[in-house]
């Protein structure tokens, strides 16, 4: 049973399928292209990318593909700079940098890509779909990219997040559960008020907005995509699913933790960045617990334990990286992204 959709005919791919934009070295152009080509939407996380390397990655992606494919960026939201809170999250850290034999890094230049180099270099790309999470892209950007032809989609984790997203003029709005890996991409209220399971959100979002909602969170295999598909879901995007492909960036680590973890819980941790994500409860995150609710804010301390990530990632030493995933991620499979996205098709119809 094909699932052609608003998505499929807006963007002219064969399969209501978007490859979530993970940032950080994840959504390599070898990802997103092979995605592409298998007939669904590959994305990249340009998130933490300065605008140079973000031009580099969306030419380089657009030699691999004549297809469509999204460009995904962080809104950006207000933040302080707290020495103290620096401090007290550093004399934990310091912990784990001794046991990987690294120094502590000097204090980063700066804690985030500005936003509005980024943008232009996704503007004059002329990609096919640009895609926010975090919040609210201002409408006169919205206009622009809808005039050059892109398709515009915001992130809600919530009714109204979904509703303020409709009003701005976005084109397709991506319902993110709970269940979902990575950021929580709520924006409105805290993340905590905002954990609402991918099953619940979806039909509540569609049944109050009058745009295409793609769902993601959780959604891992063709049984998955057939319940959003019921619940009047335009199609699916999916994290996790493809961080075990070949082509993806994620490290070996992570990937064989995901095909690992059977039984291992996941956690909701701002220990990372500072600010609410999932991914596989480890060391690091039950260490961090404790002062929590102190840490520095998003995107500084996201800056502050770049480092530790980095060398746990060269060691192999999962205890110490953010093992981003859903909570669906035992069903994670490993094969290359095309052979994934047709298991993914031959799944669904098989529901039918």
């Amino acid at each position: 049973m094909s699932w052609q959709s608003a998505l499929t005919t807006r963007l002219g791919i064969d399969h209501p399928i978007i490859q979530a934009p993970m940032a950080g070295g994840t959504t390599t152009p070898a990802l997103v292209a092979a995605v592409s080509n298998a007939g669904a939407l590959g994305a990249i996380g340009g998130g933490y990318m300065a605008a140079d390397d973000l031009a580099a990655a969306i030419a380089e992606t657009q030699t691999a593909t004549d297809r469509p494919f999204a460009v995904n960026l962080f809104i950006p939201q207000p933040f302080q700079i707290d020495n103290t809170r620096i401090e007290q999250a550093n004399a934990r850290l310091n912990m784990f940098r001794s046991e990987l034999g690294i120094e502590r890094p000097a204090a980063p230049r700066r804690y985030a890509q500005p936003f509005a180099d980024q943008f232009d270099a996704v503007l004059e790309a002329g990609v096919a779909v640009f895609s926010s999470t975090f919040g609210q892209l201002e409408r006169t950007r919205i206009q622009a990219l809808q005039q050059r032809g892109t398709c515009v989609m915001g992130t809600a984790t919530t009714v109204a997040e979904a509703q303020a997203l409709a009003e701005d003029g976005v084109d397709m709005i991506v319902a993110q559960g709970s269940d979902a890996g990575g950021h929580r991409g709520s924006f409105l209220a805290s993340a905590e008020q905002s954990m609402i399971g991918t099953l619940s959100l979806v039909p509540q979002i569609v049944d109050r907005v009058d745009v295409p909602v793609i769902a993601s969170g959780g959604v891992m295999d063709g049984r998955g995509m057939a319940a959003c598909r019921i619940l009047g879901a335009a199609g699916v995007q999916m994290g996790s699913a493809f961080l075990t492909c070949a082509e993806s960036g994620a490290k070996p680590a992570h990937k064989q933790a995901l095909l690992e973890s059977a039984e291992r819980p996941t956690s909701v941790t701002r220990a990372f960045s500072g600010k609410a994500a999932r991914g596989l409860t480890n060391r690091f995150i039950q260490h961090m617990a404790p002062i929590e609710s102190a840490l520095p804010d998003y995107p500084v301390l996201n800056a502050w334990t770049k480092d530790i990530r980095a060398a746990a990632g060269q060691a192999d030493r999962d205890e110490f990286m953010s093992l981003w995933a859903g909570q669906a991620a035992s069903l994670a499979r490993a094969m290359s992204a095309g052979e994934l996205v047709d298991t993914l098709m031959r799944e669904y119809d098989a529901c039918f």
